[in-house]
């Protein structure tokens, strides 16, 4: 989602900063935005590291003066394990990343926008269908989620005196490296495994355009943005 959300803005003419762990991978979905005609930096992030999150943002600031949008996209979770079953270091892992890293993310961007002239901005934060129902064993992944929606919130809030604008886009089944186990069959909360149905990452990047593209006098608080037939609203 990440990769074609970033390869969306960059054909709609917005300058993109890649951030995440594999410099590798980075550097490919920037030098394909480079190719749309846009410009594009890759940064090599460690999100879940306060000091490697305020980097980034200083290699923002220095390159390009302001910052007027963040998604803050990047997650994390673990095998289905009994609640029972998890341990410490895999429970702070998911936290570090989901949770503590949307918000160093969410603290530096909200201090450049304050400080830019024009002010303000807009933060687009990942939610997932996991904010709103859990998975069966999926604690850590369900609460750093459900955790987002506060954040969302309190972002939004709290960033009106600065003309900035937050919201939250709720992402069902799009097809990626993490639902791919979806195809083969997932547990579901009556205890039958079934193969759900997924989308194309590219109409979750289409909605973050759309969200992107508002003036920041108007604002899409929450999206929900899922394949049709997955079994999340009603009874399965």
């Amino acid at each position: 989602m990440g990769r074609a959300t970033a390869c969306t803005l960059g054909e709609h003419g917005y300058s993109v900063v890649c951030a995440g762990r594999r410099a590798d991978m980075l550097d490919e979905v920037a030098a394909k935005i480079r190719v749309a005609g846009s410009q594009a930096l890759a940064v090599a992030t460690d999100i879940s590291d306060p000091v490697s999150v305020a980097s980034l943002f200083a290699r923002v600031k220095s390159t390009f003066g302001r910052l007027d949008l963040l998604f803050n996209n990047a997650g994390t979770n673990m095998p289905g394990v009994l609640l029972e079953d998890i341990s410490v270091a895999e429970w702070r892992a998911v936290v570090d990343t989901n949770l503590n890293g949307t918000f160093y993310c969410t603290q530096e961007a909200v201090r450049l926008m304050k400080a830019q002239d024009p002010q303000g901005g807009r933060i687009i934060n990942n939610g997932s269908i996991s904010a709103h129902a859990p998975r069966p064993n999926s604690i850590a992944y369900t609460a750093t989620k459900h955790a987002i929606t506060g954040l969302t919130k309190s972002t939004s809030l709290d960033g009106r005196k600065y003309n900035i604008a937050c919201g939250q886009i709720d992402i069902g089944n799009a097809a990626s490296d993490m639902t791919e186990r979806m195809a083969k069959g997932v547990l579901q909360a009556n205890g039958t495994r079934e193969v759900e149905p997924r989308i194309d990452a590219a109409h979750v990047a289409n909605a973050v355009l759309y969200m992107a593209g508002l003036p920041l006098d108007a604002n899409v608080a929450f999206m929900t943005v899922m394949a049709t037939k997955m079994p999340y609203v009603g009874r399965g």
